[in-house]
């Protein structure tokens, strides 16, 4: 059995930046993978305990820059299992 469990949300481009916030607010993420309504991964975000605040901000950057790119999104999120 895995350790890690997925969770895939659909978002439009304007909602991309709020929804991977809320995500890393929430806590207890490993992965966060940004792909494009054909599927494709654009970004892939690696999350440690420890990435809060300023080391967080040049990836909340991308994640705007990528935002303004599409017009949906699939947000899929790597959780440990609890």
């Amino acid at each position: 059995m895995s350790k890690y469990r997925t969770e895939e949300f659909r978002v439009n481009g304007e909602e991309l930046l709020a929804k991977i916030k809320q995500l890393v607010h929430e806590g207890n993420i490993r992965k966060i993978m940004i792909k494009d309504k054909e599927g494709h991964i654009l970004l892939e975000i690696p999350l440690t305990f420890g990435v809060v605040g300023v080391l967080l901000a040049p990836t909340l950057a991308a994640v705007g820059a990528v935002a303004a790119l599409l017009t949906e999104a699939t947000v899929v999120v790597e959780k440990a299992q609890e």
